[in-house]
C-alpha cells in the first residue's frame, strides 16, 4: 500500500537555514514588543540599529502586525523552499 502524497516532490519540508530562523525570530520579537507587551531591550536595540543605519522608522501597531506576519511567512517559506 502506498502512502498518499500531500505535497509534491518540489515542496518537501526541509529545515530552514539558521539565517532565516534568526531573521524571522527578530521580526517576531519586534512585532510582539510593539503589539502585545513592550520589551525594553528590543526597543533599545531597535533604536541602536536605526541610529547606526541612519533611519528613523517608527514602529506602529500596523507595522508590528506586518512584522509578525512576515516572520511567520519567512519560516514557512524557509521550510518549503530549499536554500532559503
Amino acid at each position: 500500500m502506498t502512502a498518499l502524497r500531500i505535497l509534491p516532490l518540489v515542496l518537501r519540508p526541509n529545515p530552514p537555514k539558521l539565517v532565516t530562523v534568526v531573521i524571522a525570530l527578530a521580526l517576531i520579537v519586534v512585532g510582539l514588543s510593539a503589539t502585545v507587551f513592550p520589551i525594553d531591550f528590543v526597543n533599545q536595540a531597535l533604536d541602536l540599529v536605526q541610529s547606526t543605519i541612519g533611519t528613523n522608522i517608527e514602529v506602529t501597531t500596523e507595522v508590528a502586525w506586518l512584522f509578525l506576519f512576515a516572520g511567520d511567512a519567512l519560516l514557512i517559506v524557509g521550510s518549503l523552499l530549499p536554500g532559503v
